[in-house]
């Protein structure tokens, strides 16, 4: 189901992977959440060479509680293993999704000698 273009979406409005867009977007060190072609959220980023740490997520409070966060954070962390790199999970959104989220472990550095149960 897709979200109406004629009426804002509210919270609790279903959402599919086909309703959003994620774009890495290297300029401005951020992954970029679209809906319906607008920003709905996005994960900040400092990149090196075979390392990416994210430092702060966010989604917009008016599309908070329709999953985006999660659908956000499963697409950075994937996108940065395809890309081979490490992931340093500074942002606490992230740290979370990945400690609820096993499988990840081998991709991770966690910062200040962190462990996935921290």
């Amino acid at each position: 189901m897709s979200l109406r273009a004629d009426r804002p979406a509210r919270r609790g409005d279903p959402v599919t992977d086909d309703d959003v867009e994620i774009v890495r977007d290297d300029e401005a060190s951020r992954y970029r959440l679209l809906l319906g072609g607008g920003q709905a959220g996005f994960a900040k980023f400092r990149a090196s060479p075979g390392r990416i740490i994210f430092t702060h997520t966010v989604v917009d409070p008016a599309f908070e509680g329709r999953g985006l966060g999660s659908m956000l954070a499963r697409w950075v962390v994937e996108d940065a293993i395809r890309r081979g790199e490490r992931i340093v999970p500074r942002c606490p959104f992230i740290a979370a999704w990945l400690r609820k989220h096993p499988g990840y472990e081998e991709s991770i550095d966690w910062p200040g000698g962190q462990s996935a149960t921290a």
